[in-house]
């Protein structure tokens, strides 16, 4: 809402004495005849006698001003709330399907800096004129303090209610029909009041250059966490499905997760030797049920290269000569374990492989990533028939958790906050880290109230582990009620 300074007014009520209705009359009178006498037309004798200039005249224009100055504050408040509360995408939207008046919503928000300034110096305009004529209107009757109170109270309440509060509350509920509605107005506005707005757009710039501010009123339309935000609310509101809210936000996790998150660990690879026949190579991958694995020269830090089960099967029976594992061997990439997955998923893509080879920074062979491993971090676990479940719920407290499930898993799936730290990704790390040495089938931690019972021990590897969440306190004032109750119920009536 713009400023009101009713002293503009009182000078203005000095200048022409509306106070004495014959000098107000005279000076009229004088304009008129001056006007006319410019154009070389005389003045009609009844001109004069239509409508009497006196304090009813006055007032009844003056209110009449009043009221349309309040229509533009409602316009120029409403607009502000309807083109900065339209989304850019919504705007590119209505653009490409060629909505009416579409394209001047654009080209206005095109630079809302110069926006922001013409609704402003639109609407403090208005707001000061109205003012000003306000308390020209009540000084007639009162005295110039009485007048200067009464506007100013007056038309801040009309102000508000009708120039500020009602306009734009409709624009906050039509935004994109109000938007489009008066965009031409907006647009022709900016034309009318442009050298205002040069000025003031330019000075406004020099100010915010000064103290450090920008000048930019919108940024990005949207953001990664309003994104999630809309999500959340998209499943508490039953818009979307909890399974695929879960898919959506490990799509926002995958840019964020390393190859050593996903890899297969060396101690679960399945590899052939660069030496072994073709028969046994094809046994190896039906007794490990895996389609393709890697073929190492000496040892797992010297892999060479990825074979599949259909080369072996087709050079077993239709190849030429005696056949050779080291002729059907296909190169594969060797990627660092902090290497991010969607950079790792691009290249991939690129070289149309399936399989490729993690190493650390001394070279040694840490995994292997599969490309179903990175699909699976998107819609979930792809189980075999014999694969068991990550989570296996026995309870509302207790759920048995395979050792190799990221702490991150862990967390969402149970709701837990347990620390993910540089040294270990998975729940057997955080295990061992916390015991600082291997650990036994039943031994138990603890961590804020969380029991981790080891259910399953591989050698030094852990394979299962029972998590057990403490139970929520309960409250027993409802209890303490309960037996007031009872006991007043028991005591006898009194006489």
């Amino acid at each position: 809402m713009g400023l009101s300074p009713p002293l503009i007014s009182l000078a203005l009520r000095g200048l022409l004495d509306i106070g004495d209705p014959a000098a107000f009359s005279a000076v009229a009178e004088r304009s008129l005849r001056r006007v006319f006498a410019d154009s070389g037309t005389p003045l009609p004798s009844t001109v004069l006698q239509m409508v009497p200039i006196n304090d009813t005249t006055v007032t009844i224009a003056g209110a009449i001003a009043v009221l349309l100055l309040i229509g533009f504050s409602a316009f120029f408040s409403s607009s502000e709330i309807a083109m900065f509360s339209l989304a850019k995408h919504r705007v590119d939207s209505l653009v490409e399907d060629g909505v009416p008046n579409a394209e001047t919503v654009s080209d206005l928000k095109s630079n809302p800096h110069r926006l922001l300034v013409t609704i402003l110096v639109g609407n403090n305009i208005v707001n000061i004129a109205m003012s000003s004529i306000a308390t020209a209107i009540v000084s007639i009757y009162f005295d110039p303090g009485a007048a200067v109170l009464a506007s100013t109270f007056g038309i801040t309440t009309l102000v508000l209610l009708f120039g500020e509060s009602a306009p734009k509350s409709y624009a906050v509920e039509n935004t994109e029909s109000w938007a489009l509605r008066i965009s031409r107005p907006l647009k022709y506005s900016e034309y009318v009041l442009l050298p205002l707005v040069v000025v003031f757009d330019y000075l406004t710039r020099v100010i915010n250059k000064v103290t450090g501010g920008r000048s930019a009123i919108e940024t990005s339309y949207i953001t990664r966490d309003e994104i999630q935000d809309l999500i959340q609310t998209g499943e508490r509101e039953g818009v979307i499905e909890e399974e695929e809210r879960e898919m959506l936000d490990r799509i926002f996790r995958f840019n964020q997760t390393i190859v050593k998150e996903v890899m297969t660990p060396r101690l679960d690879m399945t590899a052939v030797a660069k030496d072994a026949t073709i028969d046994e190579a094809i046994e190896t991958c039906v007794q490990s049920d895996h389609e393709r694995v890697p073929v190492y020269e000496g040892n797992l830090d010297n892999i060479i290269g990825i074979v599949t089960i259909r080369d072996l099967v087709r050079e077993k029976h239709y190849g030429e000569g005696t056949a050779s594992l080291i002729d059907i061997v296909q190169p594969t990439l060797h990627v660092p374990e902090s290497k991010n997955v969607d950079e790792l998923l691009t290249e991939i893509q690129d070289n149309r492989l399936r399989m490729v080879i993690v190493i650390d920074e001394f070279g040694t062979t840490e995994g292997l990533v599969t490309l179903e491993d990175m699909v699976e971090e998107i819609v979930g676990d792809i189980l075999e028939d014999d694969e068991e479940e990550a989570f296996e719920y026995v309870d509302d407290r207790e759920t048995l958790v395979r050792g190799e499930v990221n702490i991150d898993e862990v967390n969402e799936a149970l709701g837990l906050d347990l620390p993910e730290g540089e040294e270990f990704e998975t729940l057997a790390g955080f295990v061992f880290n916390r015991a600082g040495r291997l650990v036994e089938e039943g031994e138990e931690i603890s961590y804020d109230g969380i029991t981790i019972r080891i259910e399953q021990v591989d050698n030094t590897r852990i394979m299962k582990a029972r998590i057990t969440i403490p139970e929520e306190p309960v409250i027993e004032e409802e209890d303490d009620d309960v037996e007031s109750i009872e006991a007043d119920s028991e005591s006898p009536p009194l006489e």
